[in-house]
């Protein structure tokens, strides 16, 4: 496989245009909600750096300029730079910050880093492992079909204390995947096919390439492409493009991470994401969990028994683990197609009555979707694995940050 590997750290370089005079500052209101560790992006592309250069933050607090841990990232053409606020933040307070420019130093020992051990990108905090994605192809065991192998997918996703969340190729459901994005029931030129159940051998979904990684002191990530490939009599067939692009924040005690899935027809023809029950954004839980020792919530307020087939905003299951507990929330963008999303999940009677754990969004569960030619379509969850419990307030804050993040006005000082 091809991969292109890009770091991109704390530089940004374009064309060569004069510094501004003077410095500039930052406002960062937070808004209708209280706010601990927040993520907070300020685009930064009206600043022109020099070569060589790079931004310094200090957050203007008593009298004082304190030091503020930044990373300065291209995305989509624009300059954002990414910062923390750190601790509680009321609702409606606002904090001040100077952004000075400096000279670009060697950078030594990210703490958010990404190491690629030739078969998978894995995102670490500190020396610890946030998450791996595989982009190597994964065969199934000895003796089971090959047509279940697979790349492209998330696995392991840990905790901090390293309990693993994730399961792949479980004998009940071999094309389970960890996390992984495909697509049930689509139709394409009049013709019907399956993405996600591989047995079918009607399709499947293929890694393609790393565009770009990213490590620093405040984010470690990566754009990754893949390929939607239909099985036809006359071969295989490539019908959609998608980039997922996946950053893990060094915030809080847990791990917290956003996944983007951008999705594009690659012909001419549309995609037609057909009315199914389950597809999209799927979770295969450790299969430790089962429904003696683990349970779900959602934002409203239904429990295990009564999820399936409801829409929310986030889902979390919680499970005994070595450290006692630990967990697994997922959060659903406000703009996420057919939002709050409709859940499928298994009940606790699933698999033999064992009651193994399995999470999807699934926003085409009740209403097609009609992907058009030459168009992109994206839908972004973020995750927050943690030891210990989790409450639905604390599920709320952490939503109500992703969903409406704190606002960032740049003053020219």
């Amino acid at each position: 496989m091809r991969r292109i590997l890009s770091i991109v750290l704390f530089v940004l370089c374009w064309i060569e245009l004069p510094l501004f005079a003077g410095s500039y500052r930052l406002q960062v209101n937070a808004g209708a909600y209280e706010r601990q560790d927040c993520v907070v992006g300020a685009d930064v592309s009206s600043i022109p750096l020099k070569e060589g250069t790079t931004f310094q933050l200090f957050e203007l607090r008593e009298k004082k300029k304190l030091p503020v841990a930044s990373q300065l990232v291209v995305e989509n053409g624009r300059a954002v730079l990414y910062f923390a606020l750190k601790g509680i933040t009321e609702a409606n307070e606002v904090r001040s910050y100077l952004l000075k420019t400096k000279k670009l130093k060697k950078q030594i020992g990210a703490v958010m880093e990404v190491e690629d051990d030739s078969n998978s990108l894995i995102l670490k905090k500190g020396g610890q492992p946030i998450l791996a994605y595989k982009y190597t192809v994964t065969m199934p065991p000895a003796g089971v079909d090959p047509v279940f192998q697979r790349s492209g997918y998330i696995h392991p996703a840990y905790t901090p204390s390293g309990f693993v969340l994730t399961t792949i190729q479980p004998k009940d459901h071999r094309h389970h995947y960890g996390i992984w994005n495909p697509w049930t029931k689509l139709e394409y030129d009049g013709t019907i096919y399956d993405l996600w159940n591989l047995g079918d051998r009607k399709g499947t979904v293929r890694a393609d390439g790393i565009e770009k990684t990213f490590q620093g002191a405040v984010m470690s990530g990566f754009d990754a492409k893949l390929n939607h490939i239909i099985f036809t009599p006359n071969g295989e067939k490539k019908i959609m493009d998608e980039m997922w692009k996946v950053k893990a924040w060094h915030v809080g005690e847990g791990f917290l991470w956003d996944f983007e899935s951008d999705l594009m027809p690659s012909t001419n023809l549309p995609v037609l994401l057909k009315e199914y029950r389950y597809a999209g954004f799927g979770y295969r839980a450790n299969e430790v969990w089962t429904n003696k020792n683990c349970i779900m919530m959602t934002s409203e307020g239904k429990s295990r028994q009564q999820i399936d087939g409801s829409r929310a905003r986030w889902i979390y299951i919680t499970g005994t683990s070595p450290s006692g507990h630990s967990g697994l929330l997922f959060l659903g963008a406000p703009d996420n197609y057919n939002s709050p999303e409709p859940l499928r999940i298994w009940d606790e009677n699933a698999n033999g009555r064992r009651g193994d754990a399995f999470i999807n969004f699934a926003p085409t569960k009740n209403m097609d979707w009609n992907l058009e030619s030459g168009k992109q379509y994206k839908l972004r969850y973020r995750l927050y694995a943690y030891d210990g419990e989790m409450s639905p307030e604390r599920a709320n804050e952490l939503w109500n940050d992703f969903a409406y993040p704190p606002t960032v006005e740049l003053i020219l000082k």
